[in-house]
């Protein structure tokens, strides 16, 4: 499996402009990617670019580009060449063979990361799981040293065997981890079971926006929270009492762009933790100039795992990050980002979403009382529906004020 090296790797980056995919957007992506690869450990030292109607179907660059890559890699003594999309096998293997130097593409990326992060059993069996389903197709390039033994046309010969083996084994593999994940499941599922009826708030949200601290904040926890992508793996649970309202507020892993399929699929007993909640709060990091994208993202992958339907609370974070001008009656000119006040931007959004939206900040707590407020008005809709007889835990005086 992938290994973890202390020292620190030096990298470049390499992304396409395309048809569907402008300069602007494709820079935007590749500092993510950046901020991908500080994660994992690698230093970045340089971004290519390049202009493509759709990747080249062998090397996903052209020719030209990747013996510009090449020329510097060679002159900076570079290690790794990190692409921004998906590598096919052919494609990892030629570009390999002409580079001569570890090649990774954004999944394997966001695979090692998770390796990383893993801390307990259940998310490191999801973790290898994805990466067994990521390897089991790449396997031609595991076996590069054999190439000499591989005979021509068909490849016959020891190559090919002991490529069926590990196939074999892999696959032995990856059946063997779905197994201990079905198990892992219905522990999780008999878990949340006896948790009761209480009404269930999970924090969902782009990576790195701040729902570990929000998650602290709220409920007074410890749950690890750091200025890195994917900080958090396991789902954590935690009580909370809002004006004597109880209700279960849950942390879970940040979604991404192009969050590789075998994630979603082996992270399915943590994602039902966002399934099975009555209520999302969708945190969002406003201070980030593709937020917008970033809300779309995440809805996105609501919608491939069934949960796009729930009640939402949109939390606009970070607002202490974010500059708002003042609102004044007279001031006609066009409403951008860099000149909209915060009343505009609770009403636009308001009308938008047609649900709840608070502008907050974890960090300087500004907004917060709202927030709780909002929250506890939420999950008593909820809540009065599953016990119609305990008008007594509602406090009809409380004003929002929070110790």
């Amino acid at each position: 499996m992938i290994e973890n090296s202390p020292i620190t790797e030096t990298a470049v980056l390499v992304g396409l402009i395309t048809k569907d995919q402008d300069e602007m957007k494709a820079r935007e992506y590749l500092d993510e990617l950046a901020f991908l690869a500080d994660t994992a450990g690698a230093e970045v030292k340089k971004h290519f670019l390049q202009r493509l109607d759709i990747p080249n179907h062998a090397t996903f660059v052209g020719s030209g580009k990747l013996a510009e890559i090449g020329e510097y890699i060679k002159s900076h003594d570079i290690g790794t060449v990190i692409f921004d999309d998906d590598l096919s096998p052919t494609q990892l293997r030629n570009i390999e063979k002409i580079l001569e130097c570890k090649i990774l593409d954004r999944t394997f990326l966001i695979l090692d990361i998770f390796a990383k992060r893993a801390q307990t059993a259940h998310a490191k069996t999801q973790v290898e799981l994805a990466q067994y389903q990521y390897m089991l197709p790449r396997l031609t390039r595991l076996w590069t040293h054999l190439e000499r033994q591989r005979g021509g046309i068909g490849m016959r010969g020891p190559g090919e065997s002991q490529i069926e083996t590990d196939r074999r084994i892999i696959l032995d593999k990856i059946a063997l981890l779905k197994e201990q994940l079905i198990k892992i499941d219905k522990q999780k599922t008999t878990q949340r079971k006896n948790r009761g009826r209480m009404v269930r708030v999970a924090l969902v949200g782009y990576t790195n926006v701040g729902k570990s601290t929000m998650m602290n904040l709220l409920s007074k926890s410890e749950v690890f929270a750091e200025n890195k992508l994917f900080a958090t793996l396991d789902t954590t649970v935690r009580k909370m009492v809002v004006a004597n309202l109880p209700f279960l507020l849950a942390d879970t892993v940040g979604f991404i762009r192009k969050l590789p399929h075998g994630l979603v699929e082996s992270f399915k007993s943590t994602l039902d933790e966002v399934r099975e909640s009555d209520i999302l709060m969708h945190i969002v990091d406003i201070s980030h100039p593709g937020f917008e994208e970033q809300i779309e993202v995440v809805n996105r992958t609501l919608n491939e795992i069934s949960a796009g339907e729930k009640p939402i609370i949109y939390v606009f974070n970070k607002i202490d990050a974010f500059t708002f001008v003042e609102k004044h009656e007279d001031d006609l000119s066009p409403r951008t980002k860099s000149n909209i006040s915060l009343e505009e931007w609770e009403s636009s959004w308001m009308a938008k979403n047609n649900t709840p939206s608070l502008f907050v900040s974890a960090r300087t707590k500004e907004n917060i009382d709202d927030l709780k407020n909002t929250l506890y008005e939420e999950v008593k809709k909820i809540h009065v529906t599953r016990f119609p007889y305990n008008d007594f835990l509602y406090d009809e005086n409380w004003t929002g004020d929070v110790d």
